[in-house]
């Protein structure tokens, strides 16, 4: 690995990980649904009294119950239907003995639902959510339902509904339970002092609670505060949860790899691993994010993935081949145009025309490929910097940089390179581990995160075989999405576990972690 560097940029401190320790993870068994390439099996939950895994199956509308009393033979025990509740499963969650599901509506652009089963998909009760409810979670204490609300548009931007936090109160029982709302309203009229402070706020008809899409929810260890990524906005909601209030937002900034002295591959179009120092910065926009406590303060782990927005009527990524660059800005704007250089690279058009008069003032591009740390109030205490390409590069230069769907060869270097998306963290032997997904590339990152200031890089597990036609389930695990870490106390194996639900290959791997 490279050599310890620390170099502070936009406010924020960003250190690439130590040298190999050792954890790592040791695969089980696996259960494959047979389906390639829809979304077959995504969030991941579990239950430690029936020894069930919990599988949102998009593609089925269903959870798909997976016995793992022997994690050598994951086995599927039923599959639970929620039809009658709306248009799409998006989420679950699991604790104790109620399996919460986040459903859509019959658009994506009315409100759904949240439906509370137990263990053996006996529905209990269900309660309206926003719209496009995209993220279920229990607080640690199992006292509240959290449900992220990502309000998507429609194609024409006709209709665009607020994001939103549903909180239910189930702490005298489902019976009793009461609903609240945590929404953006009080930023509406802010907009422009939102995009100042780098909050984004980039659809030019829609109001701030409209613009705000909630993606993923983290819960404090003392479940009283939730983090909220606002992947789009590029930033994070802190949610007072007994109160259903958002008390602040902040942004994630910016990510200068040229002035942190980082390299990352620009191009699919050079036939070649190309690491250089490009006039680039990354906007994070995290997908799943994680929290945990380490010297009594509260952390929040962030997998820096990237998403644009396209729409019929609105589309905020072009390439730069196809744009106009400031000449002072870019005195050298023909040779970067090539494709071979940042041609090829996406850019965001808002964030990327700072002054409003055509040209591009900076290249802002999608998503950190990292994973990041911050403090509770939204300073940044690590990012792995370019840890993820690099070490693709080292361990499979012939696959760099590929996709999910087939094995070719620096595929999505111009498209977020290996995109993190998935994020779990548990403790094992006394040390805090964060496991990260790789959407593209697959394979997850293993990292100790004990002291947040300087995680420690262990492994980079990746169960596919290159040689295999994707579309077959001799190809392994592929695309990454949902993780969920089991400890050794509540492990059917005696051992600390790794469930990951992969999307492309629709299959539900069980890793041992092994130190």
């Amino acid at each position: 690995m490279r050599h310890l560097l620390l170099t502070v940029v936009l406010g924020l401190i960003l250190m690439p990980a130590q040298a190999l320790a050792g954890t790592t993870l040791e695969l089980a068994g696996t259960y494959a649904s047979g389906l390639f390439d829809e979304s077959a099996a995504e969030i991941v939950a579990f239950d430690p009294e029936t020894k069930r895994a919990f599988v949102v199956n998009a593609h089925e509308g269903s959870v798909d119950v997976i016995d793992l009393a022997d994690i050598a033979n994951p086995a599927l025990v039923t599959t639970i239907a929620f039809m009658d509740y709306g248009d799409g499963v998006n989420s679950v969650s699991f604790c104790n003995g109620m399996l919460a599901v986040a459903v859509q509506g019959a658009s994506k652009q009315d409100n759904g639902r949240v439906v509370v089963c137990d263990a053996d998909g006996n529905a209990l009760a269900d309660f309206e959510a926003g719209a496009l409810p995209d993220m279920v979670a229990f607080t640690p204490d199992g006292n509240y339902i959290l449900c992220a609300n990502e309000g998507e548009p429609n194609g024409e931007y006709s209709i665009d509904p607020e994001g939103s936090v549903t909180i239910i109160d189930i702490s005298g029982g489902l019976d009793a339970a009461t609903v609240a709302v945590a929404d953006f309203t009080a930023f509406n009229g802010q907009e422009a002092v939102l995009n100042e402070q780098g909050v984004r706020i980039s659809h030019p008809g829609s109001s701030a609670a409209q613009d705000i899409e909630p993606e993923y929810i983290a819960v404090a260890p003392d479940s009283k505060t939730a983090f909220v990524a606002l992947q789009e906005n590029n930033a994070i909601a802190v949610v007072d949860v007994a109160s259903a209030t958002v008390t602040n937002i902040f942004s994630l900034g910016l990510k200068d790899w040229a002035g942190l002295g980082l390299t990352l591959d620009a191009s699919n179009k050079d036939d070649a691993i190309n690491m250089q120092s490009w006039p680039v910065l990354g906007c994070y926009m995290p997908d799943a994010i994680a929290a945990y406590e380490a010297g009594g303060t509260v952390y929040v782990v962030t997998a820096n993935e990237g998403d644009s927005r396209e729409y019929d009527t609105y589309v905020d990524e072009e390439r730069v081949k196809d744009a106009v660059l400031d000449p002072e800005a870019f005195p050298n704007a023909a040779e970067l145009q090539d494709e071979a250089a940042l041609g090829r690279i996406k850019f965001i058009t808002d964030l990327s025309d700072t002054d409003g008069d055509g040209d591009l003032d900076r290249i802002v591009g999608f998503g950190g490929r990292s994973f990041s740390i911050y403090s509770a109030d939204g300073e940044q205490v690590f990012d792995s910097g370019d840890d993820f390409e690099t070490i693709i590069a080292e361990r499979y230069p012939e696959f760099f940089n590929t996709t999910d769907d087939e094995s070719a060869f620096d595929d999505r270097s111009d498209d977020k390179g290996p995109e993190p998306e998935g994020v779990a963290l548990g403790v094992v032997g006394g040390k805090t581990y964060a496991f990260i997904g790789l959407e593209r590339m697959g394979g997850v990152m293993i990292y100790d995160i004990t002291d947040p200031s300087a995680p420690v890089f262990q492994d980079y597990v990746l169960n596919r075989n290159f040689a295999a036609d994707p579309a077959t389930p001799e190809a392994g695990d592929l695309a990454p999405e949902g993780m969920y870490f089991v400890s050794a106390d509540q492990s059917p194996s005696g051992t600390p576990l790794l469930i990951t639900g992969c999307e492309m290959s629709g299959t539900t791997t069980v890793y041992e972690i092994i130190q």
